[in-house]
């Protein structure tokens, strides 16, 4: 895509919410954009959840909030399919005047965490599932959306119904024509458990640009929702007595010859895999702030509601945390089902595949094998609020091996500023916070 053509075009990149922060600016500067053109405060990814400054942030108090230089990313520019005027986006990472990588660009952290398996001449394969709901947002409280075909509001779930899908087939195919677009790998489409819920598949490939595409992928659907007169969200809890809006990761690992390192010909899986296992584990209850990032985040981490509360693995068992799926051998891989669909996808794939390749250098050996219900057995548990989600992610030593202290120290700085004044919200209404931010 030549974006110099076009009169304006945007810059983004990535805060600690997982919301774009950028610019529009001229077509000329298509041309110098690695020239370091667009400049941005370092502190603007470090906001809170409202776009407000950290408090008594260091970006800003010590440093004189000093710009950084927006330089692009690998995946190029893309199209935003929602918008009336052809504008495209150039995804953008920060870094310093020197040309250093800024430490609070979310995804400089996955890309330090990457290096760790290309140094052992490994490559990442991930992909997501990604739930959200469409909603009516339209009055004075969050309602469930109606039928496009009828007018009336759904009032339940319809799971992988395929006549469900029928109302809402112009946004769906809308939704994936614009992937195709975006050079986003939209695979299958599901309805899910909750009322008006859908679930998108998207393809196994390279972490990185996996992870560029669940972050593209989250701003289709909430933008191209709008054209079609509703809304989109990712909120883990959209409606209280409703199913919630989660996000798995699958990934595996190549080796140089291609060949899946958690393969060892059986079911079971490689030592390699159980140590990957053993280190996501550890991690698992210190990363609960990633999974759940939000005052919303917590409602759907409920003991039995299809959320894995506790750190445990299993195969084929969709109450573990960590499901090893069946298929052939050479497809051997891990699903994490642990996050909710309100997280920054960057975090997210930093804080688990750092997990696992920690396990895997330091040879760790995972507990037992999960059988039966993972609800009804005694196994480590996640964070069970945010203020001490947030209190065990700044501690932990296994989360200062994985992320950057800059970047631990700004998002612990910015969740706790977002508790404080999430605290006068009322429950009912965080829809108002959080519908479309996350």
């Amino acid at each position: 895509m030549d974006i110099g053509q076009h009169s304006t075009f945007r810059v983004a990149a990535c805060d600690l919410n997982g919301i774009m922060r950028g610019k529009r600016v001229p077509g000329s500067f298509a041309a110098k954009l690695d020239q370091g053109a667009v400049r941005l405060p370092l502190s603007a990814l470090n906001l809170d959840i409202f776009g407000d400054d950290i408090e008594d942030s260091p970006l800003v108090y010590d440093s004189g909030d000093a710009d950084g230089i927006l330089r692009p990313t690998s995946r190029g520019p893309v199209p935003l399919p929602w918008l009336a005027t052809g504008q495209p986006l150039v995804p953008m990472m920060l870094y310093h005047d020197g040309g250093k990588a800024f430490e609070g660009d979310p995804r400089h952290g996955l890309i330090s965490v990457l290096e760790r398996y290309k140094s052992r001449g490994w490559q990442v394969v991930a992909a997501t599932e990604l739930e959200f709901t469409l909603v009516d947002d339209s009055g004075k409280t969050l309602k469930p959306v109606r039928n496009p075909l009828n007018g009336r509001r759904l009032a339940s779930s319809e799971i992988l119904s395929v006549a469900q899908l029928d109302p809402f087939d112009p946004f769906l195919s809308a939704l994936y024509e614009g992937c195709e677009a975006m050079g986003i790998a939209a695979q299958t489409t599901t309805c899910e458990g909750g009322i008006g819920q859908f679930e998108v598949t998207l393809h196994h490939q390279e972490a990185l640009w996996a992870a560029d595409d669940t972050w593209l992928f989250k701003v289709l659907i909430k933008g191209l929702a709008r054209q079609y007169g509703f809304a989109a969200t990712f909120m883990a809890k959209p409606f209280a007595d409703d199913a919630g809006n989660g996000m798995h990761l699958h990934f595996s690992v190549l080796d140089q010859a291609g060949d899946n390192v958690f393969n060892d010909g059986t079911n079971a899986g490689s030592d390699i895999m159980r140590a990957a296992v053993a280190g996501c584990l550890a991690a698992m209850p210190a990363s609960t702030l990633l999974f759940a990032p939000h005052a919303n985040s917590y409602t759907r981490l409920v003991p039995g509601a299809h959320a894995p509360t506790g750190a445990c693995w299993a195969y084929e068992n969709r109450t573990a945390a960590l499901r090893i799926p069946g298929g052939a051998a050479v497809a051997r891989r891990i699903e994490h089902r642990v996050s909710g669909g309100d997280i920054n996808p960057y975090l997210i794939f930093t804080a688990i595949l750092g997990a696992a390749i920690t396990g895997i250098e330091e040879g760790m050996t995972p507990p037992a094998v999960l059988t039966g219900n993972a609800y009804e057995q005694d196994v480590p548990q996640l964070a069970p609020d945010w203020e001490t989600a947030i209190d065990w992610f700044e501690r932990d030593p296994l989360i200062s091996r994985i992320f950057p202290a800059m970047l631990i120290r700004n998002l612990v700085m910015t969740k706790r500023q977002e508790l404080r004044r999430m605290q006068d919200v009322s429950a009912n209404e965080h829809w108002k916070t959080y519908l479309e931010t996350v």
